[in-house]
């Protein structure tokens, strides 16, 4: 077949070379774009040699170029107005964003995937002013936190609602990163109160790939592979360190319990040789976890056709964790279908099926699990003896009595915790085109959740199954469902824009489920397949859960002269959440925008491209509490009556039919700016929200035969502001530098508790009670606990004895006090984009500031010794005669000699860090060899993730960001052990065909 070569020079209006500019065959799938020069060379097949070019690109017009036979032709591309107009996500539709008098943050699916990512919330760290997530954990089964404008609730969900594609989805942490197009996220009360009573904590919205943008077929495929390792270890004792430290324990018994006198001996031959040294010194750290091997492979097949568009997206990922057999593996298949075949119609729909598979690493509370054991369990110890038998730590004939623990290798390889997943996911639309800018949608969307957890615990794991094992099978269902009919009225009428929506919708959700435990199975060849091994069975048990939404939704935007804004949103939703008197609420808010760089007197300001002042004030909600906390309930088990079982039944709740929700007040002021050319943007907000009406359990007199009832007292604020600052720095033809500096304050305050304002002790619990507190006045979160004062010196001994201790141990205060907080004060991020020819390299730095960590490890890890491994702080600092001064207690054998641990100051350290999240490197290759390939394009990246982390050194653990109380609203910087982030190496690939 002949073919001819047509090449040219795209250029802008002022005779730059514009670079990724689209050059497509009109009406087929030949195409390329230009290079860092602005060139292009596109091979034409001779039957198409008088067809048509088309030109492409963002923020400029689309151009169309006969060929005629040509064989040079060069274009020059003028800047559309139109084009310019960023459109953004509103919910119920979409806005110009200069019309936008709400708080709406972007994020588009280039700066998500910016580092490989197997969560839909990680990208999204850094991105949006005023978002906090949270990446608690290393574990590739971890879900990050997200908080927008500081935590506003104590008892109902502090998390946004996430809407995909319009439908409202639960467990988006599965959901595949690599099908989403942007997120725009809603922060102030003019943008998320169209969402009513589930809008209080801010909402996602998320926006999936669909069909092809220009007319032909696309097939892409994107992937990574990448390798994790261990960043950093826990410094603690060897094997020769904790043998001192167990001597010197012992040696120490007498001073505080004179009648006991233990004996140090090394005579174990299966531990030590015949001079006593020990025969292993084992790096717990390093055998219980690995080098992790991940990688992600993404299929997309997208076409376009004058009346309909289609997409057909493909993904495979298996993600494996740092620590031995914890992994992720994730199928995911999705299409997306969009018609036109009548002017007056439309049609679309979007399917999402999503199956995972996971074994998941126990992160949660205490217990004997290897995120402890691999810090606790004693280096004497080999992984297996030589015949093949796994080590515990009773495996020792020297009298330690150590603490009871399996090593955390035989945890990790030998117990399951499997859990699959499948969610069905998608909508259906019909869209009637009924005049020029009115529409009618209607939409049917659902999320249905399919799930089986299967876990076995062997027979031969001390302190947790041992001697019986243990098996637990649990299924759930979720099925969700929402339907939506809404008119929308889009409209530009001389100098006036109107954009209005005016809906319903109806929604709801029930929850079902069925579990089993089993335990006293003779061996563990059936492990969970076959509950009926078991000697002793558990009761089976259920159970269900339902809850509706009925609701009416409106909003109207007006435009004068694209200078003066005005938005008022509403929506009045009813729950059966709630109280048989309060089953709905009503949800308004007002939004004043005022575009000043429109008018005269600033248009021959050159250095100023843009300036929008907008304010907003309104009122949101916040359902997220238990399905039945207003009613009386009735609880009912089986009671042992006669040696059988007999059922039972009893009240366990009082009514209140007045319960309600949640509301948050918020007030919101910022701008918007472009300068010099619009190299320099800048968006600022200060916000102040209050949240009334807290749920929260109320006292009630014991007379009622009950302790307290649901009720909303209390209120708590949030203050703030938010910057989002981006410059470009350099542009050249060859080098561009960009840098995008994102700075959020927030101060969290407790307004009012009850009547009386009294302390709440929310959780969660563990030594001396209640880890945190609330208080009128103090942030939620804050740390209670005794204040250390010192160690007891040598020369306060009468002292001492007053508050029943002795020298070496722990001074604290007489009362328990604040601590500190596990929210901060700043959070930030500071991130660069440089673009060198046809390379790319980004910098992203994150940091955290103003903010605490409880080191619940400190409990077993310092404050008591001798039973198991610890830090090497006990040896090094610990307090001795010639050691006074000091914070670190005298070592003691806490078997011999009890222990002195409470959650004191010594634990809490300065949270404050820098990281550096993402080092990325790229290479996009131009046309002078794609065409040759078929190819569109190409680009293959190396990164680096969790490349360093400085932070204070009072911090003792593998990273200052997480919680090992998950599902705990106060559990944020809180923990006890925690799954460890890797660094991750990754290798990427991405190609169009």
């Amino acid at each position: 077949m002949y073919q001819i070569q047509v090449s040219g020079t795209v250029r802008d209006e002022s005779g730059s070379p514009l670079p990724g500019v689209t050059v497509v065959l009109k009406g087929t799938t030949v195409g390329t774009s230009t290079n860092a020069d602005g060139a292009y060379n596109l091979t034409i097949p001779d039957e198409q040699s008088n067809g048509t070019l088309v030109f492409s690109f963002i923020g400029y017009a689309t151009q169309e170029v006969p060929i005629n036979n040509q064989t040079v032709i060069n274009v020059n591309m003028a800047t559309d107005a139109q084009a310019l107009e960023e459109v953004v996500v509103t919910g119920y539709g979409t806005q110009k964003k200069s019309d936008v008098t709400g708080s709406v943050g972007v994020v588009s699916s280039e700066e998500l995937l910016q580092a490989p990512v197997n969560n839909a919330l990680q990208g999204l760290q850094g991105r949006v002013a005023g978002v906090n997530v949270k990446l608690n954990s290393g574990s590739p089964t971890s879900s990050p936190r997200v908080v927008i404008r500081g935590v506003g609730t104590i008892n109902a969900s502090s998390g946004p609602l996430y809407v995909v594609d319009g439908v409202v989805m639960e467990d988006i942490q599965f959901l595949n990163p690599n099908d989403i197009q942007s997120i725009e996220v809603l922060k102030d009360a003019s943008s998320t109160a169209i969402y009513g009573a589930r809008g209080a904590n801010g909402v996602i919205l998320v926006t999936t790939r669909r069909g092809g943008a220009v007319e032909g077929v696309t097939v892409g495929y994107d992937g990574w592979v990448s390798v994790g390792k261990i960043r950093e270890k826990m410094d603690l004792l060897n094997a020769q360190e904790w043998l001192q430290v167990v001597e010197t324990g012992m040696a120490n018994t007498p001073k505080y319990r004179p009648d006991i006198q233990p004996v140090f001996t090394t005579d174990d031959p299966r531990l030590f040789d015949a001079n006593g040294n020990p025969l292993y010194d084992t790096d717990w750290q390093e055998e219980a976890t690995r080098t992790a091997l991940s990688h992600n492979h993404q299929l997309s097949f997208q076409s376009k056709s004058e009346k309909a568009s289609f997409g057909t997206f493909l993904n495979y990922a298996r993600m494996e964790g740092i620590m031995l057999n914890s992994w992720l593996e994730r199928v995911n298949g999705k299409i997306a279908f969009d018609a036109t075949p009548k002017k007056w119609f439309s049609i679309g729909t979007n399917l999402m099926v999503n199956y995972t598979t996971e074994n998941e690493a126990e992160e949660g509370g205490g217990h004997q699990m290897p995120r402890r054991t691999m810090i606790e369990m004693p280096p004497i110890f080999p992984v297996q003896f030589p015949d093949g038998t796994w080590s515990n730590s009773s495996m020792v004939s020297d009298a330690y009595n150590l603490e009871g623990m399996a090593n955390p290798v035989h945890v990790l390889e030998t117990q399951d915790r499997l859990r699959e997943r499948t969610q069905l996911f998608g909508n259906v639309y019909l869209t009637f085109h009924l005049l020029p800018g009115l529409d009618l949608r209607t939409q049917f969307g659902f999320d249905r959740h399919d799930r089986n957890f299967q876990e076995y615990y062997p027979t031969d794991l001390i302190n947790i199954s041992s001697p019986l094992g243990r098996a637990y099978v649990q299924d759930q269902k979720v099925n969700y469902w929402q339907e939506e009919t809404y008119l929308s009225y889009n409209k530009d009428i001389g100098k006036h824009s109107i954009n209005s929506v005016l809906g319903l919708s109806w929604q709801e959700r029930t929850f079902e489920a069925n579990w089993v435990e089993a335990r006293g199975f003779s061996d563990d060849f059936f492990r969970f397949n076959r509950l009926q091994a078991a000697s002793q069975p558990g009761a089976p048990q259920s159970d269900y859960d339902q809850w509706s939404m009925n609701s009416y939704f409106l909003r109207g935007s007006y435009a004068y002269d694209q200078k003066y804004l005005l938005t008022l949103t509403g929506r009045v939703d009813g729950s059966s959440r709630f109280g048989e008197d309060n089953k709905y609420g009503y949800f308004p808010s007002i939004g004043l925008g005022w575009v000043v760089s429109n008018e005269p007197f600033l248009q021959n300001v050159d250095m100023l491209n843009q300036l929008k002042l907008r304010s907003s004030f309104g009122l949101t909600g916040n359902t997220e509490i238990g399905t039945y906390n207003s009613l009386a309930t009735v609880s009912s088990g089986t009671v042992l009556i006669g040696g059988e079982r007999a059922p039972e039944s009893y009240l366990s709740r009082l009514p209140n039919p007045e319960l309600q929700w949640e509301k948050t007040k918020q007030f919101d002021i910022g701008f918007d700016s472009r300068m010099f050319n619009n190299r320099v943007q800048l968006e600022f907000d200060y916000y102040y929200r209050l949240t009334t009406d807290l749920l929260l359990s109320r006292p009630v007199p014991h007379s009622t035969g009950y302790t307290s009832v649901f009720d909303n007292i209390g209120s708590v604020s949030n203050r703030g502001i938010e910057m989002l600052l981006t410059t470009s720095n350099i542009q050249t033809n060859d080098f561009n530098w960009e840098t995008t500096l994102n700075l959020n304050y927030n101060k969290n305050e407790i307004e009012e508790l009850g009547e009386n304002d009294e302390d709440i002790e929310p959780g969660p619990y563990w030594v001396s009670g209640s880890q945190t507190i609330l208080r009128v006045g103090e942030s939620l979160s804050s740390f209670w606990g005794y204040e250390r004062l010192g160690i007891w010196g040598a020369d306060e001994a009468e002292a001492a004895a007053e508050v029943g201790a002795v020298p070496g141990e722990a001074k604290r205060s007489a009362e328990r006090q604040i601590l500190g907080k596990g929210l901060p004060d700043w959070t930030g991020s500071f991130i660069n984009n440089f673009n060198y020819k046809n390379f790319d390299l980004v910098v992203d730095l994150q940091f955290v500031y103003g903010v605490d960590i409880l080191q619940q490890f400190y409990h077993s890890t310092e404050d008591r010794s001798g039973i198991a491994n610890g830090l090497r702080t006990i040896l090094t600092e610990g307090w001795t005669p010639t050691n006074q001064n000091t914070m670190v207690q005298e070592i003691r054998n806490q078997a011999y000699a009890g222990q002195n641990s409470e959650v004191d100051s010594r634990w809490v350290a300065n949270g404050s860090y820098l990281r550096g999240n993402l080092i990325s490197l790229g290479y996009n290759f131009d046309n002078t060899f794609l065409p040759d390939l078929n190819l569109k394009a190409l680009r293959v990246y190396a990164s680096v993730q969790n490349a360093f982390v400085i932070h204070s050194d009072e911090f003792q653990g593998y990273d200052p960001e997480a919680t090992s109380w998950g599902g705990n609203q106060w559990g944020q910087n809180i923990f006890f052990f925690q799954y460890p982030k890797p660094r991750t190496y990754t290798l990427g690939l991405s190609v169009k065909f």
